[in-house]
Parts: C-alpha cells; sequence; structure tokens
C-alpha cells in the first residue's frame, strides 16, 4: 500500500497551465475575429448611424410654426 508520491511545484505548475489555458479559449472565442470581421462589424455600425442621423427631425425647421 504505497501512496504514489507527486512533485507538489509540478501539480502547481500544471494546474496554473490548465486554468490559464482555460482563460485563453475564453478570450479567443470572447476577442478572436478576424481584420474583416471588425471592419464588417464597424461599416454595419456607421451605416446603421448614418440612417439613424439622416431619419431624426430637425428642430426649428421653416415648415413647423413658431412657439
Amino acid at each position: 500500500m504505497s501512496a504514489e508520491i507527486i512533485n507538489l511545484r509540478k501539480a502547481r505548475k500544471a494546474k496554473k497551465r490548465r486554468a490559464d489555458e482555460a482563460r485563453a479559449g475564453e478570450n479567443r472565442a470572447k476577442f478572436g475575429r478576424t481584420k474583416a470581421e471588425r471592419q464588417t462589424t464597424e461599416a454595419e455600425r456607421e451605416l446603421e448611424a448614418r440612417r439613424l442621423d439622416a431619419a431624426r427631425r430637425q428642430r426649428g425647421c421653416d415648415d413647423e410654426p413658431s412657439q
């Protein structure tokens, strides 16, 4: 009945590596987009902003009666 002897320093480092790899995987999923994907998203955002500005009503227009 002999127990397996482990090196605590190696076990601690292995645990840290697993945690770091898990965090890296989360970051890849969260931030890992190609440059083309980022540019497409930015272009869509700008187009939507321009459409919103174009549809905005103007204050003080000649068509409205003054108050």
